[in-house]
């Protein structure tokens, strides 16, 4: 029974101990690590920070406050767009984080996924291969309540802006980098681009670019959903 009443007194310390680590403002646990801590978009990337996004993605309020920390935007009313188009959760986007882009209309966890994105792809790629930032990324569009390009029913995720697609992106000195032109360019622009690629599929589940087929050979489609395509 002594034995019992111990494991179980040291059971309760640990858990205790546990909730405290967490909870505590006091706590000597890294906001980065803390699961029970909102997410902040400029905090550095831990094993951690993709459950705090998903936990933020599944909260319609919370993805509008999350994205305001680092993005310009303005919330915008949903879009009915008929029995299988719309978007749910509208945005206005246009900055996200330091980058520029046109005024776009989309989804606010695909304006969250690509602040991210910017943040802790775009940038630091732009820094390594060419010693300067970026200063606006280039997109062809967000919404479009179409079918899939080449199919007759199935909608594409345009339909409800849970994708987007960036054809390329402008120095902060003026170069302008795209696809198209780009992609077998110099070895940095070769290295950058590449980097944009396998960065933005970290913060989205399908991305598909100039190698996945033809029909993107001049941008990126990054899409919310999907099953861990990266081409």
């Amino acid at each position: 029974m002594l034995s019992i009443l111990s494991a179980t007194a040291v059971f309760a310390a640990v858990a205790f101990g546990v909730y405290w680590a967490f909870t505590d403002p006091r706590s000597p646990v890294p906001r980065e690590w803390n699961p029970l801590r909102e997410l902040v978009l400029s905090d550095p990337v831990t094993p951690v920070t993709h459950f705090k996004l998903r936990r933020v993605l599944d909260e319609p309020e919370a993805c509008l406050r999350v994205l305001a920390q680092a993005a310009q935007f303005r919330a915008m009313d949903p879009l009915l767009g008929g029995e299988r188009c719309g978007i749910a959760n509208r945005v206005e986007l246009t900055y996200a984080g330091a980058s520029k882009l046109r005024k776009i209309e989309t989804a606010c966890e695909t304006a969250l996924r690509l602040t991210m994105w910017e943040q802790h792809g775009v940038q630091p790629a732009a820094q390594k291969n060419f010693g300067q930032g970026v200063s606006e990324i280039r997109h062809i569009g967000s919404y479009n309540c179409r079918p899939i390009r080449g199919t007759s029913n199935r909608m594409s995720t345009h339909a409800t802006a849970a994708s987007i697609d960036i054809r390329g992106v402008v120095l902060v000195d003026g170069t302008r980098m795209d696809l198209l032109a780009d992609w077998d360019g110099t070895p940095a622009q070769k290295s950058f681009l590449r980097d944009l690629r396998d960065t933005g599929c970290q913060w989205f589940s399908t991305v598909l670019g100039p190698e996945y087929n033809a029909l993107h050979a001049d941008h990126f489609h990054f899409q919310n959903n999907g099953w861990g395509t990266c081409r």
